[in-house]
């Protein structure tokens, strides 16, 4: 594991949202609102928290152009980070 993993592993771990955002995120893809739904947070919340994990290079979104139902998914760095959290 490099030192970029660890320290985004340091990053994601360090909100309980990021962190079970991704573990969430390694069972399936999916849309904000069943993230959401999944981890137990607020539907505004998870924008932030996805915004985040895109801007670290863990998860990404396959349908960019859409407005609504935006589908997430974890990266490969994201799917390392995934099994480091389990």
């Amino acid at each position: 594991m490099d030192d970029e993993t660890l320290k985004v592993y340091g990053y994601v771990i360090s909100s309980s949202y990021r962190e079970r955002s991704v573990k969430s995120l390694n069972e399936s893809n999916k849309i904000p609102t069943d993230l959401a739904e999944d981890i137990g947070v607020r539907a505004n919340h998870i924008s932030k928290v996805l915004k985040e994990l895109k801007e670290c290079g863990v998860a990404e979104c396959i349908n960019e152009e859409k407005r609504k139902n935006r589908i997430y998914k974890l990266t490969p760095k994201g799917e390392d980070i995934a099994k480091l959290i389990d």
